[in-house]
């Protein structure tokens, strides 16, 4: 039965339920994060919301008997390739994402900052910030996963005074993916 609750949730949800539950004035303050985020750090970070996951994957948790950890973690990698994150020119892009139907949050980080950062520390801050999103605080959740992202990334990775970011730089975009 909890299956098949999981997956009437996740046909039910998409992407303008996204939207909504985070409002376009929240979309905009997020975008705005990860924009001063990067003028301060070499790193990019590409922020991902998602209202469900697509039937293929379901497919995998209800048939297969994947768990839905591996599951929702295989998906975040999935994205982390497509959106291109692992290909920024110092390797250290940072995927956050988040499955509103799951409550779950993943943090993908490119080699060299996973070489600088420990899987422990990225714990604690999922466990925060899905306990915030199954509150209804999906904004202060996200912002809270800005924030560390943010810290690790200016502590490895200090964007030079002189080197200032250009809207050429061909970076990620700033604005939060919604799907």
């Amino acid at each position: 039965m909890k299956r098949l609750l999981r997956c009437l949730r996740h046909l039910w949800l998409d992407a303008d339920d996204a939207r909504r539950a985070l409002g376009d004035d929240a979309i905009g303050r997020l975008e705005a994060r990860v924009s001063a985020s990067e003028r301060t750090h070499t790193g990019q970070i590409c922020l991902c919301v998602e209202a469900s996951l697509p039937p293929s994957y379901l497919w995998r948790h209800l048939v297969r008997g994947e768990t839905i950890e591996d599951v929702v973690r295989d998906r975040a990698l999935t994205l982390f390739g497509k959106q291109r994150v692992w290909d920024t020119e110092f390797n250290n892009g940072v995927l956050v994402y988040l499955l509103l139907a799951e409550h779950r949050i993943e943090i993908v980080a490119d080699r060299a900052l996973a070489r600088c950062t420990g899987e422990d520390q990225w714990r604690a801050l999922v466990e925060r910030v899905a306990a915030a999103c199954r509150n209804g605080r999906i904004e202060e959740g996200l912002g809270s996963a800005l924030d560390v992202v943010h810290t690790r990334l200016a502590e490895h990775f200090p964007r030079p005074p002189e080197d200032a970011p250009r809207p050429s730089d061909g970076g990620l975009p700033d604005r939060p993916l919604i799907r």
